[in-house]
């Protein structure tokens, strides 16, 4: 535990330089360090609790639908499913709560799972021709052995039942056998010359299917790609028979009698073979065409990739995927189900990638009893109930839906008020689907019990269509709480209408930029695309109520000057071309669009369910032509009933209880006189785009992973809008014929340049005392050295904004209601609030709103603020208590809100002094309030900029979290600003992680890892450690079940073959038998779970330990030996002394004769 003596700090702030790396430094904009008048302590000591040994870094549980997946396995005994992705990635999913995530470190693509049944493992086969096997009966699945094959790439894999022998077929068409225990690759090969006909002359291709025979597991039928089946007999390592066919072969399945089985091919038809008829098939349909008469062969169909053939002692139903003909277009993928004569066709929304059938039992050669099929779709899990005719679904019990419309933001909230999540839970149970199967989930493997440590925590959603999700996060589980539209607040737009929107967006008008929620007034505000603000109340009864809607005007009325070097360089020959799309100047003054807003609020009285329910729309309006800017800060509180928001343009600032605008100002005139720099403003490059915000950063060096093109907030980083196309600094005023001109040479659609930026970009003529920090405050996120002074824009964005009780001048004597602004040039401004103090006058008297003349200033743009006490305890801002405003009890009489306030702590020496901590993407700085001395000031990073800062609460301490763009999280204590950890974790390798990543209390964060799934973090050491007790409340994945026994066939299947002959693969395919197979073919790589991994894992520093260890007790042992053979010699030499002195006392008498 390290004191801080302030009195120290204070002394040396005068002799210490601006914007040093850390330590203590005095601020521009602020004072130096002069203590207030009678109020300023002697000597102050902060103890601060948090050391380095207080964090650290780790995955903690990733929720959604795996990203891209490309293969499916089940186990019919554990009851667990199995999902393999494209970029490595294995979710294993069992009852709800049972959610794991394994990632192999190549990232090759998995392409196919096997469970070894009710063993407690899985086998893996990767695009890298790696197999890997997996023990499930730990918390965290490990890797035990992998094998690499060397000269042949993997096609197929299959482990018969009861087995403990895996089956490889390679495109080569061979097939070898794995030693699933051992991992070790078997002598025996059944080579693909051997398997087909001497007289064949081409290469059967590819094994895609290998399955043993039901009825003799000594007989194995291999499919080849070019339509060729093999039914190989093990024992005497040779064909028994050969199916051939003209079609190409994409599945085989097994009648569970062994005596017929099924192929799907690329022509779309099915063809039933007879082990007694080898020649051609006794059966061929083809489900999907038409049927033609005279005999003539049926149209082609789309290939039908996948077959499964299970019976039942009722029906015998066949379930097949695609299969369509191809003169039917729009045809969207489908499920067959065919039993008897009956066909149904089950249509899915996406593209199915892998089904799989489960069955009652898992033997082979037993009726099947089918009861449900499981289906992995592109972007979708749905299980099929078979045992009823409909075929209706399960309800998924899993988070497979946060990507039903893109994410565009996050909110995350932990240590919530424990009613909440009920109270979220019971008004949106009310709205959820119909018409789901009434059976329980079936994939019902693992163990599950709610942990010890948990607590409240609620994620947020936002999305591109308008809506936002409210998901429970607590016990490291996530469940769907509450869905939220908010597109429902505005009119449907008819065919033609909409033009206003288009010059914004192209799509997702609605799409929800930032969210803003206070959980213990329950009052939610949302910022969309379209340059609205909604706010909500929570409300447990239906209401129908008018929504009010107000509109905002925010411009900028500074004129722009253009300059000689800008003008000089236009041809006055240019020839004429296409003015800009969207540009007003060739538009008549009666046509301009003015004082409009780009979305239509409803005007009529509006039946709102229980839940969230809309009490203001804020729009901001077009102004002389120009679409509003999109909006880059929101604030709220609940306590004050104010929300503030800012953009390139300016700030407003709303009472949302008298539904009135307090302020609407433009960012330069917010510094009335206190403005630190003479402008020298340039004239803009152009005027606007119409896609403003949904461009894609395709030069930026972030590379884009497969995201929709045009997404709202694509390249949107912490609401900052960095692409240049978006146009968050255009000026809002006419472009002349001349400017245009100069515009068009970069043809109409092509943006004149391509650089990721900052925000705000603009040259300012600065005294020479400031030049160096100046030129940091005008940060540019690519430091392009081609940027000449016409890329410079006039236009300062407001950044952050943060309500809080503080002070708002300098030496002031009492707290105050203060909104901080901060902006893109690094300038923190204050206004000050004045709120009538009565409960009623608060209703009817205006909120007086004011500029304070505070100016503090940082390098680059603003992030984030908050306030700490002088105790180092976080200061949360006061909140109004959560009431229903639909309550139906004393509707005459309106209930009295009520508020809680947090006073910073004081005694007599210290004083009402608190800290305000201010973040920004270069430095964060500490000051001391009221005097604004700059106590601390800490350089972040300057090659990169951070993304995302937040001050948590960590081990009952306070600290300031940053994520920056080069992927390094770090954490700074508070209010000393002490690096605290400092670990490049993750690569800034997509956008979607920029707009994403958030943090919380407890140490933990959260981004969107993918398209489809929530990554959760944790940087805190104390959480690290009981991660195993948290991860403990799900248990291990394998749990002791008896595999079921088999059926009794009775006495007369059994002497007539009707039960399968079981024979020992060990004699067959062990060492002694089959030999061994070649180095060459493949290597045996240990896995980190086995021993062989650990004793490699064990050469650092434990292992040397360890080795020290037993040297020593080997030394031990040998110097005991030594001391044992020593102890024996000096025995035995003190036997000899004693009987050689006998031998003297019985001699000394006697003469040499008698002896």
């Amino acid at each position: 535990m390290k004191k801080f003596n302030f009195r120290k700090v204070l002394d040396g702030l005068t002799a210490s330089s601006p914007g040093s790396a850390s330590g203590t430094s005095t601020c521009p904009g602020g004072t130096t360090g002069v203590p207030a008048v009678g109020a300023a302590p002697k000597e102050i000591e902060v103890q601060e609790t948090l050391a380095s040994e207080n964090f650290q870094i780790s995955k903690m549980v990733r929720h959604g639908f795996p990203y891209q997946p490309t293969a499916l396995a089940f186990d019919p005994v554990q009851k667990i499913v199995a999902i393999g992705t494209r970029t490595g990635g294995v979710r294993i999913l069992g009852r709800p709560g049972v959610d794991c995530y394994c990632q192999h470190d190549s990232e090759a693509a998995v392409l196919h799972l096997q469970f070894p049944i009710n063993e407690g493992a899985l086998v893996t086969a990767c695009a890298d021709d790696t197999l890997h096997l997996w023990n499930l009966r730990q918390k965290r699945p490990a890797i035990l052995h992998s094998l690499k094959f060397n000269r042949e790439r993997i096609t197929f894999c299959h482990i018969p039942f009861q087995s403990k022998w895996l089956y490889v077929g390679t495109e080569r068409g061979n097939t070898h056998v794995v030693n699933i225990e051992s991992f070790i690759l078997s002598g025996y090969i059944i080579m693909w010359n051997k398997a087909i006909e001497l007289a064949t002359k081409t290469h059967p291709g590819p094994v895609v299917h290998l399955s043993d025979s039901p009825r003799d597991e000594g007989k194995m039928l291999i499919g080849f790609e070019s339509g060729t089946v093999v039914l190989w007999d093990l024992r005497a390592k040779k064909p028994d028979f050969r199916f051939y066919y003209d079609e190409a072969i994409h599945s085989v399945s097994w009648h569970h009698e062994g005596k017929q089985f099924m192929c799907s091919h690329s022509d779309g038809s099915l063809t039933m073979w007879n082990l007694k008829n080898t020649a051609k098939p006794f059966q061929i349909t083809f489900p999907h065409a038409k049927s033609q008469r005279d005999g003539k062969k049926p149209d082609p169909c789309k290939p039908i990739l996948k077959v499964e053939y299970k019976t039942s002692r009722s029906r015998c139903p066949f379930i097949f995927s695609e299969g369509w003909a191809y003169d039917k277009a729009g045809r969207r993928p489908s499920l067959t189900i065919m039993h008897g004569k009956s066909i149904t066709v089950l249509e899915m929304d996406h593209p199915i990638v892998e089904f799989l059938t489960l069955c009652e039992t898992p033997y082979p050669n037993e009726f099947q009893e089918p009861y449900a099929v499981v289906v992995l779709l592109e972007k979708d899990f749905i299980v099929v109930d078979l045992t009823q005719s409909h075929f209706p679904i399960f309800e998924n019990p899993y988070p497979m839906d946060i990507h039903d419309s893109p994410v565009t933001c996050t909110a995350y909230f932990a240590d919530c008020p424990p009613e909440l999540i009920p109270a979220l839970y019971s008004v949106g149970a009310k709205h959820k689907k119909q018409g789901y199967s009434n059976k329980e989930w079936p994939v019902s493997g693992g163990t599950w019990t709610l942990g010890t440590q948990t607590y409240p925590e609620i994620i947020i959603t936002g999305h591109a269509d308008g809506s936002l999700k409210f998901w429970d996060g607590s016990a490291i589980t996530l469940e769907m709480l509450y869905k939220l539209k908010t597109s429902k607040v505005f009119e449907k737009q008819k065919v033609g209408e909409g033009k206003q929107v288009a010059e914004i967006v192209e799509e997702d008008p609605y799409a929800i930029q930032m969210i803003s929620w206070c959980p213990e007034s329950r009052i939610l505000c949302v910022t969309g695309i379209s340059a609205h603000v909604i706010l909500y109340r929570f409300s447990k009864h239906e209401a129908t109520t008018e929504i009010v809607s107000l509109e905002v005007r925010l411009q900028n009325d500074v004129e722009d000057i253009i300059t000689p070097e800008v003008t000089e360089n236009i041809s006055p020959y240019t020839e004429p071309s296409q003015p800009i799309t969207g540009s007003p100047s060739n538009v008549s003054p009666e046509e301009i669009k003015d004082s409009i807003p780009c979305l239509k609020v409803k005007s009529r009285p509006v039946k709102m369910p229980q839940g969230y329910q809309a009490e203001l729309v804020i729009q901001l309006v077009w102004v002389d032509g120009e679409p509003p800017q999109q909006i880059a800060s929101l604030a709220l509180n609940s306590a004050y009933g104010l929300v503030a928001f800012g953009n390139s343009n300016g700030l407003a600032v709303v009472d949302f209880i008298q539904k009135t605008v307090l302020l609407s100002m433009g960012t330069i005139d917010l510094y009335g006189s206190s403005d630190p720099y003479p402008r020298q403003l340039r004239s803009p490059r152009r005027s606007k785009q119409p896609t403003a915000g949904l461009s894609e950063l395709s030069d930026s060096p972030i590379s884009l992973e497969l995201e929709r093109c045009k997404s709202p907030t694509s390249d949107n980083v912490n609401g900052h809008c960095t692409s240049p196309t978006s146009q968050p600094c255009s000026t809002g005023k006419r472009v002349s014929a001349t400017e245009g001109a100069k515009l068009n040479r970069w043809g109409p659609s092509r943006p004149p340049f391509r650089k990721a930026q900052s925000a705000a970009c603009m040259e300012i003529s600065l005294p020479a005392s400031h030049t160096e920090e100046s030129r940091d405050n005008s940060f540019s996120r690519s430091r392009s050295s081609s940027v000449s002074s016409i890329d410079k824009e006039s236009k300062e964005t407001i950044t952050a904004l943060y309500f809080m009780d503080s002070y708002g001048r300098k030496n002031d004597g009492t707290l105050s209601p203060c909104l901080w602004v901060g902006t893109s040039l690094g300038v923190v401004l204050v206004i000050s609030l004045n709120l009538p103090s009565g409960e009623e006058q608060r209703q009817s008297e205006p909120v007086m709103v004011a500029p304070t003349g505070t100016v503090l200033m940082l390098k680059g743009a603003l992030l984030t603020f908050s306030s700490v006490d002088c105790a180092g305890v976080l200061i949360h801002p006061p909140y109004e208590v959560w009431r229903d405003p639909n309550s139906m009890d004393d509707n005459e009489k309106p209930r009295k809100r009520k508020l809680v306030t947090f006073s910073p702590s004081s005694s007599q020496d210290m004083g009402d002094y608190h800290f305000a901590v201010i973040c920004s993407e270069k430095q964060a700085k500490v000051y001391s309030l009221p005097s604004q001395n700059c106590l601390y000031a800490h350089s972040i990073t300057e090659s990169s900029f951070v993304l995302r800062a937040d001050v948590v609460t960590v081990c009952n301490s306070v600290c300031l979290a940053c994520f920056c763009a080069n992927g390094h999280i770090m954490t700074l204590s508070l209010p000393s600003l002490r690096p605290m950890l400092d670990v490049n974790y993750l690569p800034l390798t997509d956008m979607r992680i920029a707009r994403t990543f958030c943090f919380t209390n407890g140490g933990q964060a959260l981004f969107l890892s993918s398209p489809t799934e929530i990554q959760r973090i944790t940087f805190s050491q104390e959480m690290c450690e009981n991660l195993q007790d948290m991860l403990g409340s799900q248990g291990p994945l394998f749990a002791p079940v008896e595999t079921p026994e088999a059926q009794n066939r009775g006495f007369l299947k059994g002497l007539f073959g009707g039960s399968g002959q079981t024979f020992d693969r060990e004699e067959l395919f062990g060492e002694a038998a089959a030999g061994k197979a070649s180095r060459s073919l493949a290597q045996h790589i240990p896995g980190p779970g086995s021993m062989e991994g650990m004793k490699a894992a064990a050469g650092g520093v434990v292992g040397d330990l360890a080795r020290a260890r037993i040297a020593l007790d080997e030394r031990g042992q040998r110097l005991g030996e030594l001391e044992e053979r020593t102890a024996a010699m000096m025995g035995s030499a003190e036997s000899f002394s004693k009987h050689a002195h006998e031998l003297m006392l019985k001699c000394k008498d006697k003469k040499w004769y008698q002896l």
